[in-house]
Order: structure tokens, then C-alpha cells, then sequence
């Protein structure tokens, strides 16, 4: 038998350091042993569902399977840039935008170059940096005692910024910390980043926000060639199975990266299905007005019950538990309740919690008293 070959010894240096994404459980496992169904809140998923014209658009897509999906995903690229004021030539489409933001440290950073992230930032920022072999720089979050905790200093991000800096990723709103930074702080931030340092916004969680002094990135796009805005259809548009988002910035910018994309990078149906969801306007704001009831209640429940829950401008809440954090997320999955635990974050004593429909929040609630009276019993 000839010897196995060491295939991370052959891989770059960055890859060999590497950590696949971890995706927290095996929820395929988890739903076959689930006796009355699974409660899954540790994902971000929207379970209202998406718009039954997104439903039947990919249905309808399914009749030409045997046909590659347009390479140019022209139509969903015309509708995108009717809704936020730019040109075809200023979008890039991805297979969710977890592609793109991979993809960006692909094609900008290298060796010896740097990437400025927060320290509890999205997590695949570290690995699109990490796996371009460019150099990680970490900037700490605002601490316990600002006005934002565990947000992004972006003061200190742009500190940061050196002459080998290529690529600043932030998120508004941030996940998995639910916070946000507002549009007076954002604009001192981009004006001080150097024009050759890109900086990428990532607003996954855009729709849901409803602060006033928010406003989305895009606005800047204008006045500053070096931004670029990524947005999804998995979260507000509960198009997560599909697999569709995008990024906004200058035509410059998107040209390069189409060097890079995949031929057919996005399917058929979900080609279909976000052009569909994306002008029924009417359900999407059905969606998200649900979410952000659910997100106050479920908020006010898990505060009345002595839990620490961060300010959250997303679908989900992260809410501080303890020392005996690991342990009531181990319990509850007895309960058939899925949160996604936070260790890997840095923030051992937190859970991030999905904010589900008001059923699925009611059950994760009788769940929590229950372990709590078991606890006092």
C-alpha cells in the first residue's frame, strides 16, 4: 500500500493554518433525531419564509435545468441597480455573499499584505485573510463600557490602517454582536482611509435596521471609489437554500473581480427567485416588521429572566448567559432547540439566538424556564 500522501503539508502556508468554517451543528443529524420537529435558532435563518412569487419564479426556473443559468444574471443585475441607483456594470453577483467576501481577500491581499478586521467581527472575514496568506490584524471591539460594547472601534480600525494595509472588512450591523455603527461615524471613517485601501462593507443584516441614525454604505458609494457594499438575499428574503447576494462599488472594481468569478457562480432558480422577492417589496416589509416585533419581545422575555441581551439592529439577539453558558446550550438541544454558541468568537459566555416566529420563540422560552426550574429543583 503506497503512503498516504500529506496534502496540508503541500498546500499554501496560509491554507496549512487554516480552520474550515464552522457551521456550529449537524443540523441534518439533529432534524432526523428531532421527535416533535427542531426549533433552529442558531443560524440567522428568516422561517416566515420567502415571497411565494421568489417560490414560484424558481419553480418555473426548474423547467430549464438542463440550461445554464445566465452567466450575466442580467435581470436580477437590472432590477438590483433600479433599487439602489447604480449601473449594471457596478454589481458583482455571488453564490451568497460569503463567496464575495472570500473572494475579495483572494484578488486584493496577498503575502505581506495586511487586513484590518474587528476583533469579533463575522468570522469568515479571518478566513478569506487567512486563506489569501495576507497578514491578519485584529483591532478590539469597543469595550463594556461604550456607548456601543463589542462594536466596531472603527477609530481604532483606522489606526490600524498601515502603508501594507489592502482590505478594512466591516459589518453594519455586525454579526455576531448585533451592533451598529451610525452615519456620522462611518463618514469620519472612510475620509481618513487612504484611497488605495479597500474598504468593505459588509450589510447582510441591512433590512432589519430601523435606528435612525443608520444609513446603508451605499450612500457613499458616490464620492469614494474605494468602498464596496456586500448585501444577501439569505436573511430578510429567506432565500438562505439558494444561495444569492451581491456587492455594490466603482465598475473599476467589479471588472477585476469578474476575472476571478465562477462562469455559472449563480444558479437558475436562485437567479429567479431574488429578481421575484426583490421587487415583492410588499412581503418583504411583511417579513421584516414580524421580526423586529419578535426581536423586542423575545428581547424583553430573556432580560425579565436576568440575562444580559446586547442592543441588536439584526434577526438575531446576542445574549450573555454565563458561566454556565456551554452547558444550558448542550441542555436545550435535549429540548430540541438549537442556539449557536460563541466560544469561537471569543465570547464564551454567549449565546447567539435567531429571532424566530413568535412560536418558535415562545418554545425557546418554555425551554430556558424549564432548565431554570430544574437548576432550583
Amino acid at each position: 500500500m503506497s503512503q498516504v500522501v500529506d496534502f496540508n503539508a503541500l498546500a499554501k502556508s496560509g491554507i496549512q493554518r487554516l480552520r474550515a468554517y464552522d457551521p456550529g451543528h449537524d443540523l441534518v443529524a439533529l432534524r432526523r433525531e428531532a421527535v416533535d420537529g427542531l426549533t433552529e435558532l442558531g443560524s440567522n435563518e428568516n422561517s416566515h419564509g420567502p415571497s411565494p412569487k421568489a417560490i414560484a419564479a424558481a419553480r418555473s426556473a426548474l423547467d430549464e435545468v438542463f440550461r445554464y443559468p445566465d452567466p450575466l444574471g442580467g435581470d436580477l443585475k437590472r432590477a438590483l441597480a433600479k433599487k439602489h441607483g447604480v449601473t449594471t456594470s457596478q454589481i458583482l453577483l455571488g453564490n451568497g455573499s460569503h463567496e464575495l467576501l472570500m473572494q475579495f481577500a483572494q484578488v486584493f491581499a496577498g503575502s505581506g499584505d495586511e487586513v484590518v478586521v474587528s476583533r469579533h467581527g463575522f468570522a469568515v472575514y479571518a478566513l478569506a485573510v487567512q486563506a489569501a496568506g495576507a497578514k491578519l490584524v485584529l483591532s478590539e471591539s469597543l469595550p463594556p463600557d461604550a456607548a456601543m460594547p463589542l462594536g466596531h472601534d472603527l477609530d481604532a480600525m483606522a489606526n490600524a490602517i498601515t502603508a501594507r494595509t489592502k482590505l478594512v472588512y466591516l459589518a453594519n450591523p455586525n454579526n455576531p454582536t448585533g451592533t451598529w455603527f451610525d452615519a456620522d461615524a462611518f463618514d469620519v471613517f472612510i475620509k481618513r482611509v487612504p484611497a488605495n485601501v479597500i474598504v468593505i462593507v459588509d450589510e447582510a443584516y441591512a433590512e432589519y435596521v430601523d435606528a435612525p441614525e443608520w444609513r446603508s454604505a451605499i450612500d457613499w458609494l458616490p464620492t469614494h471609489s474605494n468602498l464596496i457594499v456586500t448585501r444577501t438575499f439569505s436573511k430578510a428574503h429567506a432565500l438562505a437554500g439558494l444561495r444569492a447576494g451581491y456587492a455594490l462599488g466603482h465598475a473599476n472594481a467589479m471588472a477585476v473581480m469578474e476575472r476571478v468569478r465562477e462562469s455559472f457562480n449563480v444558479n437558475g432558480p436562485a437567479l429567479a427567485a431574488a429578481e421575484a422577492s426583490l421587487l415583492d417589496e410588499k412581503h418583504l416589509k411583511s417579513n421584516v416588521d414580524a421580526t423586529r416585533r419578535e426581536r423586542d419581545v423575545l428581547s424583553a422575555a430573556l432580560s425579565a429572566r436576568g440575562w444580559k441581551v446586547w442592543p441588536s439592529q439584526t434577526n438575531f439577539l446576542l445574549v450573555e448567559f454565563g458561566p454556565e453558558t456551554a452547558n444550558i446550550e448542550q441542555q436545550l438541544l435535549s429540548h430540541d432547540v438549537v442556539l449557536r454558541p460563541m466560544a469561537g468568537y471569543g465570547l464564551p459566555h454567549c449565546l447567539r439566538i435567531t429571532v424566530g416566529r413568535a412560536d418558535e420563540n415562545v418554545r425557546l422560552v418554555a425551554a430556558l424556564d424549564a432548565l431554570k426550574e430544574k437548576s432550583h429543583g
